[in-house]
């Protein structure tokens, strides 16, 4: 039977896009305290099933399709330029697909009003009708209103009408800047997209015998298990180090380590891949709100994943990708690599000198190319030391030296200096696990 947690989901779920929820409201619904009607109202959030605006609510949206994350919804276009809305509340989750600033006449500006897309205007009552007839939503610069029949049009087509007290050419640079923004961005990977569910995975229970994990290690080769109870919940984790010279006919509770990690599906993965190489975690179960087990991650799937979004395609360039791009091979001994690089406008701070943060980007990079040329793999940084750090002028030349201290079967650590004109001007240790091609 479903708890009232996943049946407070369910019924948000079941709601039209567009439609109104409160904490209360649910409570009397479906007759549950409020407290738990306001955890499954933040869990539905974390899930995109709805979404709290402010001055407006929370209101039931439609998911945002993942090949489309990069387009900005009317309601993201709110919080961009901290506008209100006049009208047209349910198409606030509608994407947009382009804007258009009406600083024309009206015939030409409704040639390029098309369909799904936004035009900023300022008190122009006719375009905002026109636009609205159009399929387009309206974004009303100046602060000013509009007219009472407009709104009425807006609420019939399902789209949004927004005021805000910015200029139209300040707008244009906001949401210029926020779709840039959504183009660098990369989708936020959690673990329920790479864990291993409970059907494919092997557990013990508190009560089984030492003799059950022989069986299973003979069956998987694998040597750690999740240890639950009679509800199915992780009560400890059993590996070999925990049974080695004990008798095989104890329970599993006698020998097991109580209170594990776990992590639940919603977790990113970045959070989920720092508590694994922090810990030193080989498998972490993954639980639900109730602590019971839902499957497993490893190790190395996390690390493969991170590999793997480092590598997702990006429309926009970061900071990272102009530093990678601008660093220059000029080895002349293989096992000795050298990188140059200059120091761009974008990698300064606010007095002209090199940037703490760009430092660290070049020590990761050059780290990163050596690990790759002695064929050790590719790395997941685990910590970064920087020793000191000198000021070096823009345009001025850097020279980086990466070179390896130890390596072992997991795991790397790099020593990384920074020359300017021979002078020694940043130094830095670089500790990373490494992930096999």
């Amino acid at each position: 039977m479903a708890t009232k947690h996943e049946q407070i989901l369910k019924f948000i779920e079941s709601l039209k896009v567009g439609n109104k929820i409160s904490v209360r409201q649910i409570a009397k619904e479906l007759n549950v305290s409020e407290g738990t009607a306001y955890r499954a109202i933040k869990e539905a959030e974390n899930q995109g099933l709805v979404s709290t605006i402010e001055r407006v609510g929370t209101i039931r949206i439609e998911r945002k399709k993942k090949e489309n994350f990069e387009q900005l919804t009317f309601a993201e276009i709110i919080s961009i330029v901290d506008g209100q809305v006049l009208g047209g509340r349910e198409g606030l989750y509608k994407t947009l697909n382009k804007f258009v600033i009406g600083a024309m006449k009206l015939d030409a500006m409704m040639r390029y009003t098309e369909r799904d897309s936004l035009l900023i205007v300022g008190n122009r009552v006719e375009a905002h009708e026109l636009a609205l007839k159009e399929g387009a939503a309206v974004l009303i610069t100046g602060g000013f209103d509009t007219a009472e029949h407009v709104k009425r049009l807006a609420d019939d087509k399902q789209l949004p009408i927004i005021s805000t007290s910015y200029d139209t050419f300040t707008v244009a640079a906001m949401i210029n800047r926020a779709i840039y923004d959504q183009l660098i961005k990369k989708e936020i990977v959690l673990v329920s997209d790479i864990y291993t569910p409970f059907n494919e995975t092997y557990c013990l229970t508190t009560k089984d015998l030492l003799e059950k994990w022989y069986q299973l290690n003979d069956q998987t080769t694998h040597s750690r298990y999740p240890v639950v109870d009679e509800n199915n919940r992780v009560t400890g984790m059993v590996t070999s180090k925990d049974i080695i010279g004990r008798e095989k006919s104890l329970t599993i509770d006698k020998v097991m380590t109580r209170n594990p990690i776990t992590v639940l599906k919603e977790t990113s993965l970045a959070y989920a891949a720092h508590m694994m190489v922090w810990e030193g975690i080989e498998i972490m179960p993954v639980v639900d709100n109730h602590h019971r087990l839902e499957g497993l991650i490893s190790r190395q799937d996390v690390l493969k994943a991170l590999q793997h979004i480092q590598r997702q395609p990006q429309v926009g360039e970061t900071i990272d990708d102009t530093i990678t791009s601008r660093l220059e091979d000029i080895s002349t001994e293989s096992n000795h690599p050298v990188y140059r690089s200059q120091i761009t406008p974008q990698m300064t701070n606010s007095l002209g000198t090199l940037s703490y943060g760009v430092l660290v980007s070049f020590v990761t990079e050059a780290s990163s190319r050596l690990l790759r040329q002695s064929r050790k793999g590719d790395l997941v940084v685990e910590n970064i030391s920087v020793y000191f750090i000198k000021p070096v002028q823009l345009e001025s030349l850097l020279e980086i030296k990466p070179r390896l201290l130890e390596v072992g079967r997991k795991s790397a650590k790099v020593d990384v200096e920074v020359y300017h004109e021979k002078v020694l001007v940043g130094k830095a240790v670089l500790a990373a696990q490494l992930i096999d091609r």
